[in-house]
């Protein structure tokens, strides 16, 4: 196992104390130093921009690869309650700090993390296009110090499931926050993949969650909605759903948490299996020397569906058999 860059000094120093002390270098000796070397513990910082099921989801998944791995990591978890400045601030603060790694929790956050820590390695996840979003250079070669893992959903996939949910569907609403380039990046695969399917998109923008509710009734009596991966709709679904629910509007969702939240299903990521394949990229990078440069951005390996029935049935319509025979139900 290779030791970490940051760690060379220390361990030149660690094997000079050795040899004065009389440390001898017998097979066994060697043996006990690659056991220190395994038992090795990391500092590693996380900002989140928000609360919400997918973002906590992939923190936590994030962790337990850490865990699975029998590493032991000092963690300084940040939440910026989705306010940018805020995230902006927390990764100025890990920038003079001394963590081995940060990692950002959705696009603003690896955003503001990103342009302020440049001599440590920063990992991304939960953000849609890292290449938009200029956070890499290209997903294939990051070229700097930041890499990470995608959540881009399969959103052709997501609206055929909104059609065989709702067959009669020809407008689609959108809400989504304005300040979120991962949001902006799907509205435009929204309105790609509609044009094949017969479907029109029709958008609302909001800056804060309090504005769900009024730009959704600002699209008018759309027959269906659908919800991108947008952190400031996500975190304040209940909105939505209670538009929903009183105007007979169905909800797809592009993850699992606004299902979980009231929408009635969606073909999407798994978020703690997201995170910990973004914690074994971690690993890659302390443990064996792997660098961000040159480590290609990662997308999510599987999709499953999720479907809430009860909320299906306070928005008027009936989830097809085949696809409740797949999926996980939420309870």
């Amino acid at each position: 196992m290779k030791k970490r860059k940051l760690a060379a000094g220390l361990a030149l120093a660690a094997a000079s104390a050795l040899v004065l002390a009389g440390c001898s270098s017998s097979g066994d000796d060697k043996g006990k130093t690659d056991d220190s070397a395994k038992a090795e513990s990391y500092s590693i910082g996380v900002i989140q921009l928000v609360q919400h099921p997918a973002l906590d989801a992939a923190t936590q998944g994030f962790k337990d690869a850490f865990k699975d791995a029998g590493v032991d990591v000092k963690w300084d978890v940040k939440n910026a309650n989705g306010e940018q400045a805020t995230a902006v601030t927390m990764a100025q603060g890990f920038a003079s700090g001394g963590s081995d790694l940060v990692l950002a929790v959705a696009t603003p956050a690896a955003q503001a993390a990103a342009q302020a820590i440049t001599d440590k390695p920063v990992l991304f996840t939960a953000v849609t296009d890292a290449v938009s979003a200029e956070l890499v250079k290209s997903n294939d070669k990051p070229g700097a110090n930041v890499t990470g893992t995608s959540d881009a959903a399969p959103i052709e996939d997501q609206l055929k499931l909104l059609k065989e949910i709702v067959p009669d569907a020809k407008t689609v609403g959108i809400v989504y926050s304005s300040g979120e380039v991962n949001s902006e990046v799907q509205v435009k695969a929204a309105k790609d993949a509609a044009k094949g399917l017969g479907l029109e998109i029709k958008e609302a923008t909001v800056t804060t969650a309090n504005d769900i509710a009024q730009a959704a009734e600002s699209l008018g009596d759309v027959d269906a909605f659908y919800v991108p991966t947008d952190n400031t709709v996500v975190s304040g679904i209940s909105a939505l759903v209670q538009v929903g629910e009183t105007k007979q509007i169905p909800i797809i969702g592009a993850e699992s948490g606004t299902v979980e939240g009231g929408a009635v299903a969606t073909l999407g990521i798994d978020y703690t299996k997201l995170g910990h394949q973004t914690g074994e990229m971690a690993l890659k990078i302390l443990q064996d020397g792997g660098d961000p440069a040159t480590m290609p951005v990662e997308v999510s390996k599987e999709f499953t569906y999720v479907v809430n029935p009860d909320a299906a049935k306070r928005m008027g319509v009936t989830i097809p058999k085949d696809i409740l025979d797949k999926a996980e139900t939420v309870k």
